[in-house]
């Protein structure tokens, strides 16, 4: 789908949600205000305030509006209930710990109830508008797919869930099709267009590349005499068996294996200065007095120095030193053997200083170098990275980033020792999908998302 139409779509539906409860506010002011003093309407406003930043920072968080959720209805659905309810729930930390004594509960409890009426009517309005757009011939779109292999079942997988598009069936040879598909095979490769007339089809996807079969070129330029749109999605499975993006230099294409926003000059300036400015703050305010109490508690027990400081494998693979509070008394493994559970080597303000991240601070040290950054993938020690790199073939992939002091992998649940194989690859996924999804948006999100679980308590924490 239309890329534009969907960002259009999730801003429409955000907007209506943010409009009905706003107007919910209204009316409920205009029927409680003959009981509002003139002094009470601050708290009102700061009642009002709360509320829409709440709502939209919890939507944001949970992704309530991110395709293809807003395409399913029950998906859709669950997610809108799942907000509205840590929605109350903040309301009510806000109004206890705030002390908001001044509000009236009868006006609160009608806001919070004609906000969820209201917001599920919208939901309603939304996917009947939905399905009567999609029962319109006129706005329909019917796709043949040309060839049949894995491409093709994906595809049709794809646009099956697609707003007004409707998949009619597969063109392909008698001998490549070797299983029941899941669409009718209408037809072979070279009568696709017969197919498509007879059908009413608007597109053609075509799996087969017109490397692969020379005909193709020529079913592109009867398709436009048809006024029928050819779309190419070949299979690239023979020489690439990953998902590949499409740049351009002039009018030349390159085909590359993955998305990467930081390899744009204005995305890495922009990074750069959300970890200055943050790191700085942390360095000026925390540190100043962490350290010397810290490193105080540190000294007692080892009486040794208290940073930690080990050489770590960077960004392009460029060993940097890595400065950790001590947490472990002096020894001889510690470049060798990674941390386990019940390490005998911990100290007791070391397993204080693991389970609470405070360890980690002296790293905005790194951030403000520019060794490392605020989010990225985690920094090995030299040799894991060595031994990584043979055991699992994308490994290296992470090293195109610069560490991090927190990371995707971490904000779910891949942190602390790796004892197996299936550990390493979902640490190595997770900071891969980071570089080829990166935003500032979801940096935040995964230091929010970091602080969140270390107040609550992360069991791979020790």
């Amino acid at each position: 789908m239309n890329r534009r139409f969907v960002g259009f779509l999730q801003i429409l539906v955000a907007g209506f949600d943010l409009l009905m409860i706003n107007q919910v506010i209204f009316l409920g002011y205009l029927y409680f205000q003959n009981n509002i003093a003139s002094t009470q309407i601050t708290y009102y406003f700061s009642f009002w305030l709360f509320v829409n930043t709440s709502w939209l920072f919890l939507c944001f968080i949970c992704g309530l509006y991110n395709g293809p959720g807003i395409f399913h209805f029950e998906t859709f659905l669950k997610k809108t209930a799942r907000v509205y309810f840590l929605w109350v729930v903040s309301i009510m930390a806000f109004l206890f710990f705030f002390r908001q004594y001044e509000l009236s509960r009868l006006f609160i409890v009608a806001i919070l109830t004609g906000c969820g009426f209201f917001v599920l009517v919208n939901r309603g309005i939304y996917f009947a508008v939905r399905h009567f757009l999609e029962s319109r011939d006129y706005l329909l779109k019917k796709v043949i797919i040309l060839g049949y292999n894995e491409v093709a079942k994906k595809l049709a997988g794809y646009l099956e869930v697609q707003m007004n598009t409707r998949v009619v069936g597969y063109c392909a040879n008698s001998e490549n099709v070797y299983e029941l598909t899941h669409y009718p095979v209408v037809n072979n490769v070279s009568n696709v267009l017969v197919a498509a007339k007879e059908m009413g089809v608007n597109e053609i996807y075509s799996t087969i590349a017109p490397e692969h079969d020379n005909g193709i070129y020529s079913l592109m330029q009867q398709a436009d005499q048809q006024c029928i749109r050819f779309r190419l999605a070949p299979d690239l499975s023979l020489f690439i068996n990953q998902p590949v993006h499409i740049n351009y230099l002039n009018d030349l294409p390159v085909l590359t294996v993955r998305s990467e926003p930081l390899d744009d000059v204005t995305n890495q300036l922009g990074k750069r200065c959300f970890d200055i400015a943050v790191s700085l703050l942390v360095v000026i305010f925390v540190l100043s007095w962490l350290v010397p109490i810290i490193g105080f508690l540190i000294w007692v027990e080892t009486k040794a120095g208290i940073f930690f400081v080990q050489p770590r494998s960077g960004k392009d693979n460029k060993v940097f030193n890595c400065i950790k509070f001590r947490s472990m008394r002096p020894n001889k493994e510690a470049n060798l053997m990674q941390a386990e559970r019940n390490d005998k080597r911990f100290t007791r303000i070391g397993k204080f200083l693991r389970r609470s991240n405070l360890d980690e601070f002296p790293q905005f040290i790194n951030v403000l170098k520019g060794e490392m950054s605020l989010v990225g993938p985690r920094p090995h020690m030299l040799r894991h990275t060595e031994d990584y790199s043979k055991m699992l073939r994308q490994y290296m992939v992470r090293q195109f980033l610069k560490p991090g002091i927190t990371g995707w992998a971490q904000v779910n649940g891949f942190r602390g020792e790796i004892k197996d194989d299936e550990q390493l690859r979902g640490r190595v996924e997770h900071d891969i999908w980071y570089m080829e999804n990166w935003s500032l948006w979801l940096d935040m999100k995964i230091m929010f998302l970091t602080f969140y679980r270390t107040l609550k308590g992360d069991k791979n924490a020790f």
